[in-house]
């Protein structure tokens, strides 16, 4: 089958331009369009699936400590009525872990060395239903936790900055302190260290210790637990299930989801990924729009091919479908290798980032600074899709006024000097 000489014309005038040296030059111009149209892509494939990559390896590791939901006192207190509340939350569908948990901040010191800390009471035979710390544990550290043995498992990096190991004795400093005739004594107990949990989330891993629900609550002067937490099937519905608990539970109680817990720091990266993509479209705005120069020298240089086409017959209409295909092609070939070679880098990102800290000698995520070490990427059809569609809408409409100049050429005056 024939194609139309309008596109045989358009693609013959993309590919060619090395018999003369005019030629030549728009056809290196032509080629540097393309290749500024595949980096620009590339560019906000790869920059994407980074940062998809990066939101989705936090939150996992967010999760695997922090629980889905949470229920707790609005006092900080006791809950009252626990086995009542567990049950309650048991009858929703969604939920398939619950566990009783005591929150607080105090101080760990050992030696001279003192560090701020959240601390957190569990009952060791539960945790595995709501986290995945019992899997992060260095030999089955949670299951040490016995109530008055007084053992508390750190994060690695906070049992690093404490120079503290498995066996030593560290002391807990709760806050409030307690009042006697020479004034107020702060409250201390001696801790021993039974193991570290490394769960690859720097905040967690430099911030976090755990001890047994029993311990915590005679440590924080407390009745039983402050709070429940929650996992869920499905870790999106978080914010409905919170929803529908708050609405069944007295006034008293708070339910916070796993999603509020995190909103600075969500909408944050949501903030600097829409930031990013627009930064981005401007660098494949720029490379889709230097095919206005080339077609506009290639119309220069075909003035009279134009004028002799429109002799021979051709319509305006046509005559400027030639340009328009010329620089559709290279707007498709630019997207195209733009979108290989982004999706190449994306997926095996893994791979080159390390080669390249060897060869630097370099650390691109120190994970005190970034939460993680590790470069993720997750390419989503979700912004491929749109990346590849406006990359060939920026070609397209950069092809517009180059063609309808072409399309105005006068034959008498495009063949008077020739």
């Amino acid at each position: 089958m024939r194609l139309p000489y309008e596109l045989q014309l358009g693609w013959r005038y993309t590919r060619a331009g090395r018999a003369t040296r005019r030629n030549g030059f728009i056809s290196f111009i032509s080629g540097v369009s393309m290749l500024g149209i595949a980096l620009g892509v590339a560019a906000l494939i790869i920059v994407l699936s980074v940062m998809n990559g990066f939101q989705k390896e936090v939150t996992d590791r967010m999760l695997g400590v922090i629980s889905h939901i949470e229920i707790f006192s609005r006092d900080g207190q006791a809950l009252g009525d626990l086995d009542a509340i567990m049950a309650d939350a048991r009858k929703n569908p969604q939920v398939v872990g619950v566990a009783p948990f005591i929150a607080a901040q105090a101080l760990i010191a050992r030696g001279e060395d003192m560090k701020g800390a959240i601390v957190r009471g569990i009952e060791p035979k539960l945790e595995a239903q709501v986290t995945d710390l019992s899997t992060t544990t260095q030999h089955g550290a949670l299951d040490k936790l016995v109530p008055g043995e007084f053992g508390i498992v750190l994060g690695v990096e906070l049992a690093r900055s404490l120079y503290v190991r498995e066996g030593d004795q560290v002391t807990l400093i709760a806050p409030g302190g307690q009042v006697t005739p020479a004034g107020v004594v702060p409250r201390l107990k001696q801790f021993t260290v039974v193991g570290t949990f490394d769960s690859g989330h720097y905040e967690y891993d430099s911030s976090l210790a755990m001890i047994h629900e029993q311990d915590a609550a005679r440590i924080f002067r407390l009745e039983g637990p402050s709070g429940v937490r929650l996992k869920l099937k499905d870790l999106h519905q978080a914010r409905e299930v919170a929803e529908e608990l708050a609405a069944t539970l007295p006034g008293q109680f708070l339910v916070r989801d796993w999603t509020r817990a995190n909103k600075t720091w969500f909408a944050a990266v949501q903030v600097e990924k829409r930031m990013m993509f627009i930064i981005l479209t401007l660098i494949v705005a720029v490379a889709a729009f230097n095919l206005v120069s080339t077609l506009v020298m290639t119309v220069t240089d075909k003035r009279a091919d134009i004028a002799i086409l429109r002799t021979l017959g051709s319509s305006p209409k046509s005559i400027m479908g030639i340009f328009v295909v010329q620089g559709a092609m290279v707007g498709v070939m630019g997207t195209l290798a733009g979108l290989l070679l982004g999706l190449g880098i994306a997926y095996n990102i893994d791979v080159i980032v390390p080669a390249l800290e060897r060869l630097f000698h370099a650390s691109f995520l120190p994970k005190d600074i970034y939460l993680i070490s590790k470069m993720p990427s997750d390419p989503q059809r979700g912004d491929i899709v749109p990346i590849t569609v406006i990359s060939l809408i920026l070609a397209f409409v950069a092809t517009l006024y180059p063609s309808w100049r072409a399309s105005r050429v006068n034959p008498a005056e495009a063949l008077r000097y020739e």
